[in-house]
């Protein structure tokens, strides 16, 4: 049996233990998406804590496609030293790390960018337009975007790249057949909707070289009314092998799912079996996919993660919420308390972000506080 801490390698990155550091909503970059000290430091932290790859949150790779504040941006090159100061402060604590590159797609924020969000059909909500249409030109020049971000990426020195593909963002939007209803050869059937995707990678490959790791986040299924399947997510997993991709990291459900079904489901598990939301979902993944999975959603026990390699249902296992929590779990793992991640999934973390004060645990800022007689609210 392989234990957690063993080395392992996706396409010659070396990582010292099976543990990633999903990437999360961190609203710590600067008001105009540069890098700060403390986002720096959150990194570090995870370094120093003991995660074998750390992937920040979801960098935007053009001025239209930020989604949220405190969003770090990658669209232009003057954002490279910054990344670049982040990149070696990792190294230097020990860490690996991968930078997530996305756009958002619908999900853009209008007050934020200055722009009317864009998206693969036009969308209209209560009469009013959301989005509209991007044309094939404006295609072109996304996927040109995607490229450029993932050449600065590599320039600062990251050690590898994570296309995101998941949760409602753009490409998320183009794969699902819930959210695009063009007609033409970007719309319909499968093959038709993961052609953006499958563009973006090729383009992006063309540019990094063969010998730079490509990660892919993906969906398992959309959790949507008529979205996309776990059937044909395989199908995407096993179009992505074929683009020359080396890892692929399954999650699920996009910000218009259920409540429930969201990718940061509200509630913990009610046991070890339920930890692990997206399961049956990898299990089909390895049937068909070779490439190395990674897999998030709802693991909060060393026992869960370990069963999970061993079983051969994931080679790697990520996590977000509870390294909000506890930075240094994997290190307290790793020397023997194996207890549980002491996060509760109460999702209150997403709130700082939004109100542009960076992301925190409020449930452990009040224990702390009442331990020290002083309530933070």
């Amino acid at each position: 049996m392989a234990s957690m801490f063993d080395n392992a390698s996706i396409n010659g990155m070396n990582l010292n233990n099976r543990f990633v550091r999903s990437a999360t909503c961190e609203g710590l970059a600067a008001k105009d998406g540069s890098v700060t000290p403390n986002l720096t430091e959150k990194m570090v932290e995870l370094a120093k804590g003991g995660v074998g790859l750390i992937i920040p949150g979801y960098a935007f790779v053009s001025p239209g496609g930020q989604s949220s504040l405190g969003q770090t941006a990658v669209y232009d090159d003057r954002f490279v030293p910054g990344l670049g100061e982040m990149v070696q402060t990792v190294h230097a604590a020990g860490g690996k790390i991968a930078l997530q590159i996305v756009h958002g797609g619908y999900f853009s924020k209008p007050g934020l960018t200055g722009m009317q969000p864009v998206g693969p059909s036009y969308l209209q909500k209560d009469g009013k337009a959301v989005s509209r249409s991007l044309s094939r030109n404006e295609i072109e020049g996304i996927i040109n975007d995607f490229t450029q971000a993932a050449l600065r990426a590599k320039r600062a020195g990251f050690d590898a790249i994570q296309v995101h593909a998941a949760h409602g963002f753009l490409i998320s939007q183009f794969l699902s057949p819930a959210l695009n209803k063009r007609l033409d050869q970007y719309g319909g059937t499968l093959t038709n909707r993961a052609r953006f995707l499958l563009e973006v990678v090729g383009s992006v490959r063309q540019a990094v070289g063969r010998g730079y790791p490509i990660l892919v986040k993906l969906n398992s299924e959309d959790f949507l009314e008529g979205g996309m399947t776990r059937n044909e997510s395989v199908q995407v997993a096993v179009m992505l092998e074929e683009a020359s991709v080396d890892a692929i990291e399954y999650s699920g459900g996009t910000i218009a799912s259920p409540q429930k079904l969201i990718p940061p489901r509200p509630g913990l598990p009610k046991s070890a079996d339920n930890e692990a939301y997206y399961r049956r979902a990898a299990r089909l993944y390895k049937e068909e996919v070779k490439i190395p999975l990674m897999l998030v959603g709802g693991i909060r026990s060393y026992e869960v993660a370990e069963e999970l390699v061993n079983s051969g249902t994931s080679d790697f296992v990520s996590m977000s919420r509870p390294l909000i929590w506890e930075p240094g779990l994997i290190r307290r793992w790793q020397q023997g308390d194996r207890r549980k991640a002491e996060c509760t999934s109460c999702n209150l973390c997403f709130g700082p972000p939004s109100e542009g004060k960076g992301f925190y645990c409020p449930t452990l800022a009040n224990k702390q506080g009442k331990e020290s007689g002083s309530l933070i609210t």
